[in-house]
């Protein structure tokens, strides 16, 4: 059965460019699927999605016209019920074949089978093959009912009474098989074969589609536009790039694939000019004027080799005029007001120093059931300051405690009121403005550090306290009020807290033990009314973001199991103890050593109440406990030395001199004897052994 090329293209108003992307992928891979599993298209099929601004296309190979035909074996029922004791239809029967559109006149060809509990009957058929008008239409339903639409329009077409809803008015529908037109019906349009391209540079409109291979090429030609969503954003990276060199020596557009995308989610035909403004605007903050440039102009700054912002930017222009000085000098008018604004807030901000704006902090909600802002800047403080002088002493307690008050006084600030993404970095600025050290201010930036996965910690001692103390009471906070984040949902960013608290205290090395931390976070909420300690489910929820971190950096679950499931509070010793397991489980003796572990663990878990690690060396009476008890007494305390010392490879390599004895106990003593004392000491020489083996790691987790 010969097969052609596939093109369906549904032309619209303006989608969302922010959601463009996603749309194009998801319509494509959705019809394309729904064709495979009606059996039109192959599995081979190749998938090209198309998405611009006003349309959603995709084109598939290897699409057949009709079908191939299905065997189907459908179970009817036993055969006992089925057939009389003449071998006759029972109506029972005849009622189901009936439904199925078949007669008594194919029960003799009725399949037999035992299904394990009775022979059972089954009528088989040949289901005819869909067409691909049928398929296609239910292929075409089920891609739209699967696009991610951020927000749905109602919208009323041509006969002034129906009405449909989807993201955005559609007009116009090509379904192509090859030159042929696929009859199709959806939001009121039928289909064919005439789209429209580019709203003002199209060379004929409509542009007609003659083959369904000719899509792309003859929307370029006649319709001045670029289908392909993937091509486009090459173009425009392409003009980007070309631009900026023609702008000047060493000039660097601003790397944001967020802005690339969303850029070329607006124009059909991209065109890269160059414009600039005044260079007094230079005196605002780098970070406003590029925020400002890049979310309300979607403009590309143009950055100098020290990274500095320059007086020049990037538009990615929809229309190619042959002299674009309209287009630039439009744009460079729009530009204008916006730094205006940014450098009006800026000089505004300024008459005012941060420390007065305080109190204002009092007024802004922060949580219902927490209080405001004000009072959760009160505990941030509180944290900070206890964290800084476990850390360096009463100086950096009380230079935290002040960077930690002032962290949230920009939220008041003009600026910050007009792009919120600048809260923290404004505040930097701000603060050096009032006098106050760099590290402070770094600090007051730095504290919403590491904001996500791969995000630089912040660059300070200051910084780190503040940032560790401003995640720990979102935490405890959050946790002590019941919101615990559940499946996906998760609108605090707990999680992202919990992965920040974890890096800053492994890759720091930093000596506070986590069960410590946890305390002090919560000690500043006691005179919040409903507040519950969770302490224990917050601890298990950071190690869980531990766990997951740690497997995510190449660690194997048994490894990762083997640490984290021994709960140690310095997370700092954690890539320490990963090595040292990795190590010792390339020692050849660590597979029984684990394995006994494990058992040992078993042995410990089946006794009522809790074993005390201790030994009666006069109860000691078989030889191989002897020689175990001698092996453990010369080896725990060099295991427990180099332990001690964060030795943690020479620790668990100690334990190595223990396969010997270990395996000989295990063969030669019964450790429930009836004798209650003996029976006593031996499970207490197993909680000495299990200790020592289990100080670094539970490398029971190793076993296999």
């Amino acid at each position: 059965m010969s097969s052609k090329n596939l093109l369906v293209e549904l032309f619209v108003e303006e989608l969302p460019p922010k959601a463009l992307k996603k749309l194009g992928e998801v319509f494509a891979q959705t019809l394309a699927q729904g064709l495979k599993n009606a059996g039109l298209a192959a599995s081979t099929a190749a998938i090209t999605p198309y998405a611009s601004p006003r349309r959603l296309a995709a084109h598939v190979t290897e699409v057949l016209s009709v079908a191939a035909d299905k065997a189907v074996a459908q179970k009817l029922m036993p055969v006992a019920v089925g057939l009389d004791a003449s071998g006759n239809a029972t109506p029972a029967l005849l009622k189901k074949l009936a439904a199925l559109g078949a007669d008594a006149s194919v029960v003799p060809s009725l399949r037999r089978e035992h299904d394990g509990k009775a022979d059972v009957l089954f009528y088989d058929s040949q289901a005819k093959g869909a067409t691909l008008a049928e398929g296609l239409q239910k292929a075409l339903e089920a891609a739209l009912a699967a696009l991610p639409i951020p927000k749905m329009m109602t919208y009323q077409l041509k006969d002034g009474w129906s009405s449909v809803n989807f993201v955005r008015p559609a007009h116009g529908l090509v379904a192509l098989h090859g030159a042929d037109v696929v009859p199709l019906a959806i939001l009121g349009l039928t289909s064919g074969r005439e789209t429209h391209g580019h709203r003002f540079e199209a060379a004929v409109d409509p542009v007609v589609i003659a083959d369904a291979d000719n899509y792309a090429n003859k929307l370029a030609a006649d319709g001045a536009v670029i289908a392909s969503f993937t091509e486009r954003r090459a173009e425009i990276a392409r003009q980007v790039l070309a631009a900026a060199a023609k702008a000047g020596p060493n000039l660097t557009p601003i790397d944001d694939d967020a802005l690339l995308d969303e850029v070329t989610a607006l124009v059909e035909r991209p065109n890269v000019l160059i414009g600039q403004f005044e260079e007094e605007f230079l005196g605002v903050p780098q970070e406003c004027l590029i925020l400002t440039m890049k979310a309300n102009q979607k403009y590309f700054p143009l950055l100098d080799t020290a990274g500095k912002l320059t007086n020049k930017f990037l538009v990615v222009s929809n229309i190619s005029p042959a002299d674009p000085s309209a287009v630039i000098g439009g744009n460079e008018r729009v530009v204008r007001p916006r730094l205006a604004d940014a450098k009006f807030f800026f000089d505004q901000d300024r008459k005012r120093s941060l420390e007065s704006r305080i109190l204002g902090l009092a007024k802004v909600v922060y949580h219902n059931k927490l209080g405001t802002q004000g009072e959760r800047t009160q505990r941030v403080g509180s944290i900070a300051n206890t964290i800084g002088e476990r850390l360096g002493g009463e100086q950096l307690g009380l230079r935290a405690n002040r960077a930690a008050l002032l962290s949230k006084a920009d939220l008041l600030t003009d600026m910050v009121g007009e792009f919120p993404e600048l809260q923290g970095i404004m505040g930097r600025y701000y603060a050096l403005h009032d006098g106050l050290l760099p590290d402070m201010a770094d600090a007051i930036e730095d504290h919403y550090k590491p904001r996500f996965a791969g995000d630089t910690l912040p660059r300070n001692p200051v910084g780190t306290v503040v940032a560790l103390a401003d995640k720990l009471e979102t935490l405890v906070g959050m946790f002590g009020i019941g919101q615990i984040p559940t499946g996906d949902r998760d609108p605090f960013a707990l999680r992202r807290h919990a992965l920040g608290v974890i890096r800053m205290l492994a890759e720091n090395d930093l000596d506070l033990p986590l069960d410590k931390l946890l305390q002090t976070a919560a000690a500043p909420f006691a005179a919040v009314d409903g507040f519950k300690a969770a302490e224990s489910a917050l601890a298990d929820f950071i190690y869980d973001r531990l766990a997951g971190s740690l497997r995510e950096q190449g660690y194997t679950a048994q490894e990762v199991d083997a640490v984290v499931s021994q709960r140690p509070q310095r997370l700092g010793d954690i890539p320490k103890r990963l090595a040292a397991v990795r190590t010792f489980a390339a020692l050849p003796e660590s597979a029984s050593l684990a394995a006994a572990n494990k058992r040992v663990g078993n042995i410990l878990k089946k006794v009522d109440g809790e074993v005390a690690a201790k030994i009666d060396p006069a109860l000691l009476s078989e030889a191989a406990e002897i020689a175990l008890n001698n092996a453990l007494t010369a080896v725990k305390p060099q295991a427990d030395s180099a332990f001690a010392a964060g030795d943690y490879t020479g620790s668990l390599q100690a334990l190595a001199a223990l396969k010997e004895p270990v395996d000989c106990f295990f063969n030669d003593v019964m450790v429930n004897a009836e004798d209650p004392a003996l029976r006593a000491n031996r499970l207490g020489l197993l909680a000495t052994l299990h200790l020592a083996m289990n100080q670094v790691a539970d490398i029971s987790k190793l076993s296999a």
